[in-house]
């Protein structure tokens, strides 16, 4: 069933509304303000310019790495930016994993001394990771470290932002941070443009955001994109409550099995369950012979 969205501004959690809000050129500097709130304060910054992702990776594994965004600053700096959508297997691994694809990108032909470029790998989630959910902080920055706590590499960041932890109202906003965590969750959810929000990159980002103003194509592309988002976050709300009601604990492989066989059941495409698990095309075909073979016994 194809889905009609009422809302007023698209949902900058789904894959369109990410990429129409911070990956087009128009709306850089929406993607620019936002970074500078997140990055470390000693990082700013001025310009960003957009790059392809198909020249990455050295062999046909590493050209399955797709990432949402992946800009350049005027300095050399390489920023990969995702938005998560749910828990997969091995998700830290993933990350650091697709950091090394820039930090390959920079090799020279010839001579080379090896000097790198900073990169930043920033994930933005919708979801809570399993070890921090009695840490209350949201932001994190990871570098790598010696055993005294001391930086060793300074030129590789890896950020994450855990949303569903901010749960601020609009009257409790206090700094321009904050007011893009309050978007990045809401934003679907408004009407109006709250009083909070009257600076001029917010008012450009509601102008982008309206759906009103999409040609028919992005629109059917929109819907499309919540549509998979909401699949995304039905089978994962489905296996939560299946999981508690059955008690189980037996570990994180099992949780991904459950949400496999859930979005089988429900009639969800393999691209729509492997981007949820991250189990690939041919676990989850097999798994749906499993599932065919106990029908018919």
């Amino acid at each position: 069933m194809k889905v009609i969205s009422k809302d007023r501004y698209i949902n900058p959690l789904t894959d369109f509304g990410f990429k129409k809000l911070f990956g087009t050129e128009p709306n850089k500097n929406l993607l620019i303000d936002f970074l500078n709130q997140i990055l470390p304060k000693d990082k700013k910054i001025e310009t960003l310019t957009y790059s392809s992702t198909d020249n990455l990776g050295k062999n046909p594994l590493d050209r399955k790495a797709i990432f949402d965004l992946y800009c350049k600053g005027k300095n050399g700096e390489h920023f990969i930016v995702e938005m998560q959508k749910a828990k997969q297997n091995y998700f830290k691994d993933r990350s650091v994993f697709y950091s090394t694809f820039p930090i390959q990108d920079q090799a020279k032909k010839g001579d080379w001394d090896f000097k790198l470029d900073p990169v930043y790998s920033i994930g933005i989630l919708d979801f809570i990771f399993d070890d921090h959910k009695k840490d209350e902080n949201l932001h994190h920055v990871i570098e790598l470290k010696n055993e005294r706590g001391e930086v060793f590499f300074d030129k590789l960041k890896l950020i994450y932002l855990e949303l569903p932890k901010f749960t601020k109202k609009e009257e409790e906003l206090t700094s321009h941070y904050e007011k893009w965590l309050y978007v990045l969750r809401h934003l679907s959810k408004l009407q109006d443009r709250p009083e909070k929000l009257q600076e001029r990159v917010f008012t450009q980002l509601f102008e982008a955001a309206e759906i009103a103003s999409f040609t028919r194509k992005e629109r059917e592309a929109y819907e499309e994109s919540l549509k998979h988002y909401r699949d995304i976050k039905n089978i994962v709300d489905t296996s939560r409550e299946e999981g508690r009601e059955e008690g189980r604990e037996e570990g994180r492989k099992e949780g991904i099995d459950i949400n496999v066989k859930n979005g089988i059941g429900k009639g969800y495409s393999d691209a729509i369950i492997s981007d949820i698990t991250g189990r690939s095309i041919e676990d989850i075909q097999k798994v749906r012979e499993e599932i065919e073979k106990d029908k018919r016994q």
